[in-house]
């Protein structure tokens, strides 16, 4: 009985350090792939390395191998210009070189309006001048027992209102009589002498001459002294 228990407790003793010894080598498989896995990373970084060295060597080989020459073609060919931007510049410049013209364009047109339109209210005023100029003329030769009548009184309103409406229009009356002769406002149709006078003066009026605003609008006939 104490040999079979022995043998038993032999072989529960082999048997035991079997399966510490599978188990050791199971750890080992395992542990190796792990092992394998780390080399390969760090060949392939080796490799990477390698690779990246090599490929600066070639680069410093290739910029020393230039000479000056390809040098500057390398430069000439970084400073060329763009011909979009020449194409860009030259649309530009077209568009000012418009916009310019159809300012000026602009500009001239609405002169040439306002004073096409100074010219057609010169036009309208001066043919209503000669109609003043009549009323002037028959109240001149009415008899001085008529000035008191109706008719007279008629006429002289509607002169007032004729004088009224041109000054509104910005039409003024030139001073003549006793001014002294101005040949930017007076024109002389007739020379005097007169002791009584001053020297170039004006003495007589044959023509009102009027203003429409700053312009002239007709000149002042007169009659000059001296």
């Amino acid at each position: 009985m104490a040999d079979e228990k022995d043998l038993e407790k032999d072989q529960n003793i082999d048997t035991e350090a079997f399966s510490e010894e599978e188990e050791k080598k199971k750890e080992g498989r395992e542990a190796a792939p792990d092992k394998d896995s780390s080399s390969e990373e760090e060949k392939a970084e080796d490799k990477k390395e390698q690779e990246a060295e090599a490929s600066e060597e070639h680069n410093e080989a290739t910029s020393s191998d230039k000479g000056p020459e390809d040098t500057k073609e390398d430069e000439y060919e970084g400073s060329k210009p763009d011909p979009r931007d020449r194409q860009i510049e030259e649309l530009t410049d077209k568009y000012k070189r418009l916009f310019a013209e159809f300012d000026n364009f602009r500009k001239r047109t609405d002169a040439e309006k306002a004073s096409m339109y100074d010219e057609g209210e010169r036009y309208v005023i001066s043919k209503l001048l000669s109609v003043v100029d009549n009323f002037e003329r028959a109240m001149a030769s009415v008899p001085e027992d008529l000035k008191a009548s109706a008719y007279v009184d008629g006429i002289e309103k509607i002169y007032r209102a004729f004088t009224d409406l041109l000054n509104e229009l910005g039409v003024t009356p030139i001073e003549a009589v006793g001014k002294e002769f101005d040949s930017n406002y007076h024109n002389a149709v007739m020379h005097i002498e007169d002791e009584d006078a001053g020297e170039n003066m004006v003495v007589e009026e044959f023509q009102k001459g009027y203003m429409f605003r700053d312009k002239v609008l007709r000149y002042s006939m007169v009659k000059v002294a001296n």
